[in-house]
């Protein structure tokens, strides 16, 4: 920055004008007015400050800044300098890799809708298929001023997902409510009619039926809503001691007395944990219920409570027909089911496993399914011993 320099030449004609007033005969009082006024008219006249900016020094330094600004984000942010990425922060870095500063945010981005926002000031899109085939991204990008903007990219996949999910469980359920009461109100109405001349025998299979799908009904509703009481608590850890051994070997004994000895072995180990024991209780039946129901009739389902380092091991064993390996990812899901047909007949609800699932992710335990064609499946529960039963063993 210099500052203006005095007009020396209209100084010089300011002062030999006031001389040659006072030459001629005007008052040294009216020379030196006139050599005022012109001088503060000269003043007034000046030109403004020039001032120097160094471009390149001043926009590094703003760039930077405004790196450190976005770096902190936890969702991706993109800086660009017109079309071009200046700087990404470490979400971003990670969402379309670390290559793409100094790219043209057109290249980068490689999608249509995000480059139609980028040929805008401003504006928001949603973005599916940005960094995945099921992903969406919620894109917005800022103006800063005529050269730089900011793009901010919000991952609006899980709530997709989570909405998907409610929208397939209300299909499902409703299509597993309405099979059982169709069944229902077809019988009963057939019942009912004076026309249909329905002997005894026939009258009697059809109460059969319709008591069997009732029953059905009635299991499925109280699946959704043990399901439901189990996620309302999921987040609320069970406090009471359990001695999951005994527990185990109880209903084995009671399950036992139901469909005969032959059909289940018990081995346990002492093992104490934390839990909610109406829900570790309805765990050990659902298992046990789906080896019985699916396992080789011939062959008695095994279930044991063992002990491994500081973790309590529940499994049930069946020698069923075992489950094929493309399916096992799948058998928690809500109404899953590897073969329809057979579990509607066998009276599941396509509920058990989910429901164990849960309860389980309360227990902050792991669940895992084994299983091998023609041999069985193996389901395995580990949860945590208490710190008593622990120096017990020691």
């Amino acid at each position: 920055m210099t500052g203006p320099s005095l007009p020396w030449p209209s100084v010089i004609v300011a002062i030999g004008t006031c001389l040659a007033m006072m030459i001629v005969g005007a008052s040294a009082g009216l020379a030196i007015a006139v050599l005022i006024v012109w001088l503060g008219t000269l003043w007034l006249s000046r030109p403004e400050p020039v001032v120097e900016v160094r471009i390149s020094d001043e926009g590094s330094v703003s760039r930077q800044a405004m790196v450190e600004l976005v770096e902190p984000f936890s969702v991706p942010v993109l800086m660009l300098d017109r079309q071009r990425i200046a700087a990404a922060n470490a979400a971003a870095r990670e969402a379309l890799g670390p290559h793409i500063v100094g790219q043209d945010a057109r290249v980068a981005l490689r999608h249509p809708e995000a480059i139609t926002l980028l040929d805008k000031p401003q504006g928001t899109a949603m973005v599916r298929g940005l960094t995945g085939s099921r992903s969406i991204w919620q894109v917005r990008r800022v103006s800063i001023d005529q050269r730089y903007s900011l793009i901010e990219m919000v991952n609006r996949t899980a709530e997709a997902d989570i909405s998907r999910s409610h929208t397939d469980f209300v299909a499902n359920a409703s299509h597993e409510l309405r099979t059982p009461l169709a069944s229902i109100i077809g019988y009963i109405e057939t019942l009912a009619d004076p026309d249909a001349k329905v002997d005894a025998a026939t009258a009697t299979r059809f109460h059969a039926t319709v008591l069997r799908e009732a029953k059905r009904l009635q299991s499925l509703v109280e699946d959704l809503m043990s399901l439901s009481r189990i996620e309302a608590e999921k987040h609320d850890l069970p406090r009471e001691q359990i001695d999951l051994a005994q527990l185990a070997a109880s209903i084995g004994c009671e399950v036992g007395a139901t469909v005969g000895e032959d059909r289940i072995t018990v081995s346990v180990a002492d093992a104490v944990v934390t839990g909610d024991r109406q829900q570790l209780d309805q765990v050990i039946r659902n298992l046990i219920d789906n080896a019985l129901k699916y396992g080789d009739p011939a062959q008695p389902v095994r279930v044991e409570v063992t002990r491994e380092g500081t973790e309590a091991v529940l499994s049930v064993t069946d020698r069923g027909e075992g489950i094929h390996a493309d399916h096992i990812p799948y058998l928690t899901r809500r109404f899953y089911r590897t073969d329809p047909g057979r579990s509607r007949a066998a009276g599941g609800t396509g509920l058990g496993l989910a429901i164990v699932k849960h309860i389980v992710e309360r227990h902050r335990g792991k669940l895992d399914i084994s299983s091998r064609l023609g041999e069985g499946t193996t389901v395995t529960v580990r949860l945590a011993l208490v710190v008593t039963a622990l120096k017990e063993v020691s």
